[in-house]
């Protein structure tokens, strides 16, 4: 079932939580943070990116995630055309060797409260 319906014109928010195999030196996370957010200047169609280290007191939630990212496309095909970007591509071959596991949640932005 596809879940990523909507219209195309409608923006789009774009979450990632990182789990790492090991603790990551204050480097490399300043490091992937700097790549990060590098993005929007290299990637059309990024409305806003934000991203940082997991602070959160919930330590019972944590679950091992460490790294957070947030991102606000324009419509739908920018977030489409952000996977293969070349340097989107860049910032994943960084991750090689070091992630545990990836979730990734993409969804449109309706303005709309239930």
């Amino acid at each position: 079932m596809n879940r990523m319906k909507g219209d195309r014109s409608m923006m789009y928010e774009h979450l990632v939580s990182f789990k790492f195999k090991e603790e990551l030196s204050a480097s490399k996370e300043q490091e992937l943070l700097n790549a990060l957010y590098a993005l929007p200047s290299a990637i059309s169609g990024i409305v806003e990116l934000t991203a940082g280290c997991n602070e959160t007191t919930e330590t019972d939630n944590i679950q091992g995630y460490t790294l957070g990212l947030r991102v606000t496309f324009t419509d739908k095909q920018s977030l489409l055309d952000y996977g293969p970007h070349p340097a989107h591509q860049n910032f994943v071959s960084m991750l090689d060797g070091l992630i545990e596991n990836v979730i990734v949640i993409d969804y449109p932005i309706s303005g709309k409260v239930n």
